[in-house]
């Protein structure tokens, strides 16, 4: 069965996301989605960019799982109130952690941005890759999944019959498999990080 063109796929610029304070206050987030399965429900998986100016504890999200990864500025240190301490380092260091784990960021040395993936460790599971871009780029989203693009640095289009428009730096794809599996082309140059979401059985 050939694989269907998908009208739940589209590109969120950069320029798009919105900025809002931390759950805590404590900080500042550039959110860039965050999926709500159905209206009025809690949202399942979220992405956004931190912006981290300063020494200061993240928020609890108890029941969340996540994964943050360095993608801007010097380092941040992850030290939790178990003890371990994890230093994300340049040039995109990433860690996976419990939500309801206490922690606190720590500035290397200057701001930090950094990718934050969320996702409700009962309704969905998720994977996370940081992979360079050298020419094309096969992705295939599997009935009911949900892959993600986003690019770090470079620029990237859709090789195929999509009419999705191209990606410039920091831009995110969404490619959102309906009954069918989705087949997408990307073509360029560049570093991206690619998350696969997919509903637990």
């Amino acid at each position: 069965m050939a694989p269907e063109r998908s009208s739940r796929s589209w590109v969120i610029p950069a320029n798009e996301y919105r900025r809002e304070r931390w759950r805590n206050q404590m900080g500042w987030t550039r959110e860039i989605l965050a999926h709500v399965p159905v209206a009025g429900a809690p949202w399942d998986w979220r992405l956004s960019i931190a912006e981290i100016e300063s020494d200061a504890p993240f928020s609890a999200f108890p029941g969340i799982d996540r994964e943050l990864v360095l993608l801007a500025g010097n380092g941040l240190r992850l030290r939790f109130d178990d003890g371990e301490v994890k230093e994300l380092l340049p040039p995109h260091d990433r860690m996976r952690f419990a939500g309801e784990r206490g922690v606190t960021g720590e500035l290397v040395d200057g701001l930090t941005h950094d990718f934050n993936l969320m996702w409700r460790r009962d309704r969905v599971r998720a994977n996370l890759w940081h992979r360079p871009l050298v020419g094309p780029m096969v992705l295939f989203a599997d009935p009911e999944s949900t892959w993600i693009v986003h690019l770090i640095a470079g620029q990237a289009r859709f090789a195929d019959d999509s009419g999705l428009p191209p990606l410039a730096a920091q831009d995110t794809a969404i490619i959102a498999a309906g009954s069918q599996r989705v087949r997408h082309v990307l073509d360029g140059g560049g570093e991206v990080l690619l998350i696969r979401i997919e509903p637990l059985p």
